[in-house]
């Protein structure tokens, strides 16, 4: 007789990354880096975050991303979203301070209605849902693109003081450890696209080692500083309730929102996965440089709505899957893809750029 096996339920899928994050917050909690150690672990994690964002220049296609612009309308609903609505619902919530978040909490929430969207995982979601992945891919990358200038300008505007003092030093950190870096990917991508694509694998793992290590660098400063005896659970769970608010509102927008617009199925899903998620790994990167020291709490909030949102739009993938249309070619609009049952893997393993 066969021993009955635990299984994760399909609906209720667990991001890998996620665990390995929750393990290096572990890890920094138990073993954070001081003294000596810790000023290696500062000036490699500037290193990581030049390279993620090398990485992310050499990988953007921007061939790809002018052919998109062909759906102006429909990039500009996911930027209105992603750096509209998603700042005045976090502008918004400074109301439940300090009754229902504390003020670092609020920060960190407020920073990640700053963040771009994601690219992989909207993508992946879009291919379940059977939508338009074209979009989808553009829609993406022009967010991220677009993310890497708006967000800290936006930080800038509305953090102030929150954000770690936002001053030309700041402004310069950011210049040199995120845009040259993202800039000079894109210059040489001409020379190493090519590797780049063979080496998808390998420079993933690179990708998720340096967002770990900014991570490990980050909680082990809030550890040093003794941070984290501000944060009870209960303020915890009132995070979490506040932010799934937040993404049932701005499911909710973009659904219906892009519906009474008059987009087509497929584009209208590619709007509701690309404008309703934010991304962890250009988000926590963009969280050292803007908050330095304080980067532990102000980039909890945003670690537990990328979890939150795979688990919802993995949900709401399936569910608009089964209500496509049954006919050959699956989508009714042009970019839509046939979903492998591989493709669910990577939607929930992507570490949520």
């Amino acid at each position: 007789m066969r021993r009955p096996q635990l299984s994760i339920p399909s609906w209720l899928p667990v991001d890998g990354f996620i665990l390995a994050l929750v393990g290096t917050v572990g890890l920094a909690a138990l073993l954070p880096a001081r003294g000596a150690a810790a000023v290696v672990a500062d000036h490699t994690s500037t290193g990581a975050v030049a390279l993620l964002f090398f990485l992310y220049g050499a990988r953007l296609s921007t061939r790809e991303a002018l052919a998109g612009m062909r759906s102006w309308r429909l990039h500009l609903t996911v930027l209105a979203c992603t750096f509209v609505f998603f700042p005045l619902l976090g502008l918004a919530a400074r109301g439940l301070v300090p009754y229902v978040l504390t003020q670092p909490l609020y920060t960190g929430l407020l920073f990640l209605c700053l963040v771009p969207s994601t690219v992989q995982s909207s993508i992946a979601f879009t291919s379940i849902a059977r939508g338009n992945v074209a979009a989808a891919i553009c829609a993406g990358s022009f967010s991220s693109l677009v993310g890497i200038v708006v967000t800290p300008l936006l930080a800038a505007l509305l953090l102030g003081g929150d954000g770690g003092g936002f001053s030309a030093r700041s402004l310069v950190s950011i210049v040199f450890q995120l845009l040259v870096p993202f800039l000079a990917g894109q210059l040489l991508r001409r020379w190493i696209g090519g590797f780049i694509t063979r080496h998808k694998k390998i420079l993933g793992f690179v990708d998720r080692g340096s967002i770990l290590f900014v991570v490990y660098s980050a909680f082990s400063t809030g550890m040093v500083e003794g941070i984290w005896h501000q944060v009870s659970p209960w303020q915890l769970l009132s995070l979490l309730g506040v932010e799934a608010v937040l993404l049932a509102l701005m499911l909710t927008l973009t659904s219906y929102g892009s519906k009474k617009a008059g987009f087509a199925r497929g584009d209208r899903i590619a709007i509701t996965f690309a404008g309703s998620k934010k991304s962890l790994a250009a988000g926590l990167p963009m969280a050292t440089v803007l908050f330095g020291g304080g980067a532990g709490l102000a980039v909890l909030p945003l670690m537990l709505f990328h979890q939150m949102q795979l688990m919802v739009c993995a949900v709401l993938a399936k569910r608009y899957a089964a209500r496509a249309p049954e006919e050959a070619g699956a989508g009714t609009t042009a970019g839509a893809e046939p979903v492998r049952r591989g493709e669910r893997a990577e939607a929930v393993g992507a570490p949520g750029r």
